[in-house]
């Protein structure tokens, strides 16, 4: 009975998110407790959900600050240098371009917005591509591989809800996983290299009029005098760029290191960001303002998770899924359940949203990965290598943006862009796997 519930539950959960017919933060909080009362929990549900928030309460301080942190630093424009510069290194040379492109979707995709990522990027660079005859798609699909590595990060996203639905901390899920967010890293620069040579290679069989260093320059000139550019200026510090960047290579340093505890690193550095840069008490509540729509969404998002985790944990739903998985699993794929978990993860959080796979599946398929030795921690790297084939799912939102500003069709911008996601996706798999991070084989092997 409580194996029925319990994936009755899921599957009510994952249709109403999928459908539309709720949010993901009202379905988290109603759906378990509904079936909770259901299963005769009721007297026992409040302590249940009061347990599951007490341990995802240190991921959403971290998620709550870290977006502050970084909502500080491009408002103070840390990053405008490096755009302004890069545009205008990269010249006419299709290869610097499009290598340019990945440097700076790599760059601006460290606040873990995806719709910022893309809107920065593409206002910077699409001129150019226009310009010069380069292909939007090529655009496209170099910032999306960008962002597919960099939605790793804790506070991207998909990290927190991994080690939300897990009950696990975040940093034990991401520090581990920096050298194959490095290797991913290493990949898009690679597809962007190659991609500028077939566009260096086609623009010389048939000469576009416009190649050349004086288009970039024209190109440059036409950004920089563009008011678009150039909004919000009001909010740059250019005086303090140098101690921002300072600020914030010592906050990645110490998050890598575990001088401290992630939500504790990020108190800090958010609160020191706001006093060097928006001293004034008005300047100060004028930024919270500015950016407590994105916060409240993202945060409010994993308290939510927390009263789905605890009520799951609490009946022993997910125990009774777990069992029902071991014994749907071959015996002889049990111990690579995590390379298992890997794969599915392509599929699955490409069909369902990133909500209805870490707080649904991935619990259950976590639990039956304990009966061959593989940690929470293991199972939640493995699920996360899916990522970059995930953003080209039309149930990604911020996906539409992207392509609308680079003026492509969807559907073109999938075909071009899937066989780069999933190379993403194994080199992320293959180096979990080499550094021992993801395991080939569970230790109860």
């Amino acid at each position: 009975m409580l194996t029925f519930l319990a994936y009755a539950m899921v599957l009510v959960f994952m249709t109403l998110i999928m459908t539309k017919r709720l949010s993901p933060l009202t379905a988290l909080i109603l759906i378990p407790i509904a079936f909770g009362v259901a299963g005769g929990f009721a007297s026992s549900l409040g302590d249940m959900m009061v347990s599951g928030i007490t341990k995802l309460a240190p991921t959403g301080v971290m998620l709550m600050f870290a977006i502050l942190y970084f909502a500080v630093m491009i408002d103070a424009g840390l990053f405008e240098p490096f755009v302004q510069r890069l545009v205008a290194l990269v010249h006419g040379d299709p290869v610097k371009v499009v290598v340019g492109t990945a440097a700076l979707a790599l760059l601006v995709s460290l606040d873990g917005d995806g719709s910022t990522t893309y809107m920065i990027t593409t206002a910077a660079m699409l001129p150019l591509y226009r310009k010069l005859g380069l292909r939007p798609l090529i655009l496209a699909c170099v910032t999306m591989l960008a962002g597919g590595v960099m939605n790793i990060l804790p506070w991207g996203g998909p990290t927190a809800r991994a080690a939300s639905a897990l009950g696990i901390d975040v940093s034990t899920v991401f520090v581990p996983l920096i050298p194959a967010m490095i290797g991913g890293a290493l990949w898009v620069f690679f597809v962007a290299y190659r991609l500028g040579l077939r566009e260096r290679a086609r623009l010389t069989l048939t000469p576009y009029p416009m190649v050349g260093i004086a288009a970039a320059n024209d190109v440059l000139d036409e950004e920089l005098a563009n008011p678009q550019y150039h909004e919000d200026t009001s909010h740059r510090r250019p005086d303090r760029l140098v101690v921002n960047a300072i600020l914030t290579v010592a906050l990645l340093v110490a998050l890598i290191m575990a001088v401290l505890p992630l939500p504790v690193l990020f108190m800090i550095g958010f609160a020191i960001a706001l006093m060097l840069n928006y001293p004034g008490i008005d300047q100060q509540k004028a930024l919270i303002a500015r950016h407590a729509g994105n916060v409240m969404s993202v945060v409010g998002l994993i308290f939510a998770a927390g009263v789905f985790t605890g009520i799951l944990s609490g009946t022993k739903m997910v125990d009774a899924m777990a069992d029902s998985v071991i014994q749907l699993v071959p015996a002889a794929l049990g111990p690579y359940l995590a390379i298992v978990t890997g794969m599915l993860s392509v599929p699955f959080t490409f069909l369902i949203s990133n909500d209805a796979f870490y707080f649904g599946v991935l619990p259950i398929l976590a639990k039956a990965g304990e009966a061959y030795g593989i940690s929470a921690a293991e199972m939640a790297r493995a699920a996360l290598v899916g990522q970059p084939v995930h953003l080209l799912s039309p149930l990604v939102p911020s996906t539409f943006l992207l392509v609308g500003l680079a003026g492509v069709d969807f559907d073109d911008h999938q075909r071009f862009t899937l066989k780069w996601a999933l190379g993403s996706t194994l080199v992320l798999l293959a180096i979990g796997l080499v550094t021992l991070v993801i395991p080939l084989v569970g230790r109860a092997a």
